[in-house]
This record gives C-alpha cells, sequence and structure tokens, in this order.
C-alpha cells in the first residue's frame, strides 16, 4: 500500500491528537479525517500515474513507406519492422529502447533498382539494420482521441549516428493497443549515402518516410 504523504501524515495525526474542550469536537475531526481521505486520490494520482512505461510495437502490424521523387517518375517502396521497444518515464521525459528496421527488406517493386539498392546506396550486406534509438519525449497519451507526442532520439543508418526529432500521432485502440503514426524526412545524401543520380535520372536528395505501428503499452518492469 502507498504510505501517504508526509503532510497528510502530520494533518491526520494533529487531528487525533490534539484536544478540544468543546463538545462537537469529535464530529470535527471526523469531518477533517472525511475530508483529507477524499482529497487523498487526487494528491497520488499524478505519482501513480508517472510510473514507467513501455510500448512494444508489433512488426507484423507495423507498415513503414518511403517514398523518393525523381525526374521521371516517384519512387515508392517498403520496409520492414524487425523489433521496437520504447521505454518512457512521464514524469522526467527520459525514453530509452531501440527501433529496429531491416534494411535487407527494403524492396521498391522493380528487381534491378532494388539491387542497386542495395548493393550501392544501402550497403544492406554490410550495414543490415537502420536503428532508432529515442532519448527524450514530451507530451503525453490521452486516454481517448488522438495525442501528439515528440519523440526525439537518433537513426543510425548506414554506420553513422543522426539527431532526429518525431512528431508522433497516437490513438488508443482495444485491450491496450496504440495505433501510432509518424511522417519525417531523411535527408540521406547528407547522412553520407551515394547519390543514385546520372545524366538521365535526377532524384531529390531526401526521402520521405511514412510509418504506421501497432503497440502495445504496459508499465515497465
Amino acid at each position: 500500500m502507498t504510505p501517504l504523504p508526509l503532510f497528510l501524515q502530520a494533518r491526520l495525526g494533529r487531528s487525533f491528537l490534539s484536544v478540544s474542550p468543546r463538545p462537537d469536537a469529535g464530529r470535527v475531526r471526523c469531518s477533517r479525517f472525511l475530508a483529507l481521505i477524499a482529497l487523498f486520490p487526487f494528491v497520488c494520482a499524478p505519482v501513480l500515474r508517472a510510473q514507467e512505461s513501455v510500448a512494444t510495437l508489433d512488426p507484423a502490424a507495423t507498415k513503414i513507406d518511403f517514398t523518393l521523387g525523381a525526374t521521371l517518375h516517384t519512387v515508392h517502396g517498403t520496409f520492414k519492422l524487425k523489433s521496437g521497444e520504447i521505454r518512457f518515464d512521464p514524469s522526467t521525459g527520459k525514453a530509452s529502447g531501440s527501433v529496429t528496421v531491416d534494411a535487407t527488406t527494403a524492396e521498391t517493386g522493380n528487381s534491378g533498382r532494388d539491387s542497386k539498392m542495395h548493393k550501392e546506396i544501402l550497403e544492406s550486406a554490410k550495414f543490415p539494420e537502420i536503428v532508432f534509438t529515442p532519448t527524450q519525449v514530451k507530451g503525453s497519451i490521452a486516454p481517448q482521441g488522438t495525442s501528439n507526442v515528440e519523440l526525439s532520439g537518433a537513426i543510425r543508418l548506414h554506420g553513422q549516428d543522426h539527431d532526429i526529432r518525431l512528431i508522433i500521432s497516437v490513438e488508443p485502440a482495444v485491450n491496450g493497443e496504440l495505433h501510432a503514426s509518424t511522417k519525417f524526412a531523411v535527408p540521406y545524401i547528407k547522412w553520407g549515402l551515394k547519390n543514385p543520380s546520372n545524366f538521365f535520372l535526377r532524384v531529390s536528395d531526401t526521402v520521405d518516410v511514412e510509418v504506421h505501428a501497432t503497440a502495445r503499452l504496459a508499465p515497465a518492469h
């Protein structure tokens, strides 16, 4: 059982230990006691709600799409999530864990283009994983409706870490699940990956990524 806060202990102690010559002193002390008991859940609620939580992503229910603009046509592709677990403490905003994307699963529907992407751009045989490591969370998840949460951290891509800030839209679902989605741009050329442009084809220097995920939220152990 959670102990009473010190100021409540002090108030209760004074209420019961003090002696009043008035005949209605007992009723007064009883009224004070009931008032303090009624107040107790509201005083302690923020502490109980501020416990550390963990969101575990479901790879089978997570979709990662990317879009690359080009002069001739826009390239659409997908990645598969390998694993994901984000721990966060609402009272401090501190976050930890990791979200791992399998770089070897990237595909655009064109075998020749995909082969070049894996060999020359992603070098997925050498760097098979893309990992996001969260460090800080801002905002809170409402029990109903859609909430926007800011999640900061670093993405390890092609062997290098890059700071990133994500705005995540979160909506509670049934059975303790959450539906989360986010969009962000990856300046892959600035981050050190090879530019796939050539004399005939010019592509954008950023890739737009869109994620739709399902996660289960539970208290951290």
